[in-house]
């Protein structure tokens, strides 16, 4: 068995990774996943320091992406990524409730949902999930912008993944926020400005 160390990032910078940047945080980690919500130069310093691959999904803030995309990073909205072994599936944007081009209706999101799954089983299945909105009823909140979506429990249901990661829910919303719970038998994380995540890999 042999464990790889995945850096989620999420929705507010750590000074410790940008501000007072220290490299020290860097030690070990094998992989960056940011859930969205970032300015795209963090995501570009990180990189200029990182060996490994920097993977993102966008955030519904993130339309500055669309002239400024983050340097050196790989965008894996509607995509399967492969790293070590690990199948990694993303899905960016919020709910849809202003003018903004990663914002989505449950419907949209749906049929994103449905052209995700061939790429899935062509890579025969997923282990890690990353979005940048959470399931509807897990991790989110009441008011539209920041509700879930309904179509992501089909993805967890169906596919199993070990992990679920998501951003989009700050921990000043309020004392309900939680970092890791369980959605049957798949772990959920709320990735919130950094979260390691060891995930383990069975070997020979």
């Amino acid at each position: 068995m042999r464990n790889i160390k995945i850096l989620f990032i999420a929705d507010e910078p750590s000074p410790a990774l940008w501000d007072y940047f220290d490299p020290s945080r860097l030690e070990g980690i094998d992989l960056i996943v940011s859930c969205g919500d970032l300015p795209p130069q963090y995501l570009s310093f990180l990189v200029t320091f990182f060996n490994g691959p920097l993977l993102y999904v966008h955030g519904n803030h993130d339309d500055c992406y669309l002239d400024t995309p983050p340097e050196g990073c790989i965008c894996i909205d509607d995509r399967v990524y492969e790293f070590e072994g690990i199948r990694i599936a993303g899905l960016g944007g919020s709910m849809k409730y202003r003018k903004g081009t990663f914002q989505y209706t449950e419907k949209q999101m749906f049929f994103r949902t449905l052209k995700l799954q061939c790429r899935i089983f062509r890579r025969g299945g997923l282990d890690i999930l990353v979005s940048h909105a959470p399931a509807l009823g897990v991790n989110d909140g009441t008011d539209l912008p920041h509700r879930g979506f309904s179509c992501f429990h089909r993805l967890l249901t169906k596919y199993h993944p070990r992990y679920f990661v998501h951003g989009h829910m700050h921990f000043s919303y309020g004392a309900m926020q939680k970092r890791v719970s369980k959605q049957g038998d798949v772990t959920v994380i709320n990735a919130c400005k950094e979260y390691v995540l060891e995930y383990q890999i069975l070997t020979d």
